[in-house]
């Protein structure tokens, strides 16, 4: 079912960005000077598709790094939660191993002790 929407979403998406790679070949000037657009300080010509992927990418890695940042406390109770899980269950492995092995003999009782 998974993979029949990845599928149903993935397809139309693709044909969606090719359609905008094809009807935007011609070259745009990118320039992030805002104060002289005749002279920019910083410019570059490229094609306006590759601005918009470009554009999407780094919007999702920017998006991708801040939920992995502002999910650390969750990763981290995780690990905590883990590592208590495998303690207590070594716990319960040495418990069980004592449990198992021959039973202490309770010291025979002693003889000057007077039943009253």
């Amino acid at each position: 079912m998974k993979r029949l929407f990845n599928w149903a979403i993935g397809i139309p998406l693709a044909v969606i960005i090719i359609a905008i790679a094809v009807a935007n070949r011609s070259s745009v000037s990118f320039s992030l000077d805002p104060f002289s657009s005749s002279q920019p300080y910083f410019s570059i010509d490229a094609p306006l598709y590759m601005l918009l992927l470009g554009a999407g990418f780094i919007g999702l890695l920017f998006g991708g790094v801040t939920s992995w940042l502002s999910q650390g406390k969750w990763r981290r109770a995780a690990r905590e939660a883990r590592s208590e899980s495998s303690r207590l269950r070594n716990d319960v492995d040495t418990l069980k191993r004592r449990a198992t092995s021959t039973p202490e003999a309770l010291p025979p009782p002693s003889s000057n002790q007077s039943l009253s």
